[in-house]
């Protein structure tokens, strides 16, 4: 039986930036690729990526907007497994400024040079739908 809850998650996700986020292909296949969540992880069920809008994975969405984020924390220095954390959802793509500012953290200047007014910016948003973990000692769904 799983004792920790989505709260319990949500602060393993603060620690994790990266991720691979699972889009489908033009063809049906699934592509991969690694996305930062940049810390914005008050986690309530939504997760939030910026991007280019000429990338492969805007069309993916475009096309099927189901997707899915695989998270994971090494293990710790005492040989703890760490945590994996997976999280199925429905992705959206949000071409809005005011909402660009809501989600811009400091640091993302190394990949959008222009900060929030950069050329192309897109703000991707997954309102998760189920999350699983497995942990070495126990594991769990959640449904939002």
């Amino acid at each position: 039986m799983s004792t920790k809850t989505l709260h319990d998650i949500a602060r393993k996700l603060q620690k994790i930036d990266f991720c691979m986020m699972s889009t489908h292909g033009e063809q049906g296949a699934i592509s991969n690729r690694p996305m930062s969540s940049n810390g914005d992880v008050e986690y309530d069920g939504d997760s939030w990526f910026f991007s280019y809008d000429d990338t492969a994975k805007i069309a993916d969405i475009g096309r099927n907007p189901q997707v899915s984020l695989s998270f994971s924390e090494p293990p710790s220095l005492l040989g703890k497994p760490g945590i994996f954390i997976s999280i199925e959802g429905q992705a959206r793509v949000i071409r809005d400024k005011a909402a660009f500012e809501e989600h811009w953290l400091a640091g993302l200047e190394r990949w959008f040079p222009q900060g929030t007014d950069t050329p192309g910016l897109v703000l991707i948003e997954v309102r998760g739908t189920r999350v699983q973990y497995w942990d070495g000692e126990e594991n769990g769904t959640f449904r939002l």
